[in-house]
């Protein structure tokens, strides 16, 4: 996604990326620079909300244990 600065040094950050990062409104955001020396941009209080793969974590229930794996898989 690109975005374009004003004269002041302004930009206005992309929709997807301030829903991803959950910035509202008067909400601070960091940029530091990655190892590999790209410009990363972050909630500056480091909260994120949680990745669509985060939601799924512990919904289908504890499932079976290792030995009740193994029986299955052995034909026990």
């Amino acid at each position: 996604m690109a975005t374009t600065v004003t004269s002041k040094g302004q930009v206005t950050i992309p929709k997807p990326v301030r829903e991803h990062l959950g910035i509202s409104p008067g909400s601070q955001v960091e940029f530091r620079r990655a190892a590999d020396g790209s410009i990363v941009i972050e909630k500056a209080d480091g909260t994120r909300p949680p990745s669509r793969f985060a939601k799924l974590v512990g919904i289908a229930g504890p499932g079976p244990s290792t030995d009740e794996i193994m029986a299955i898989t052995r034909g026990d």
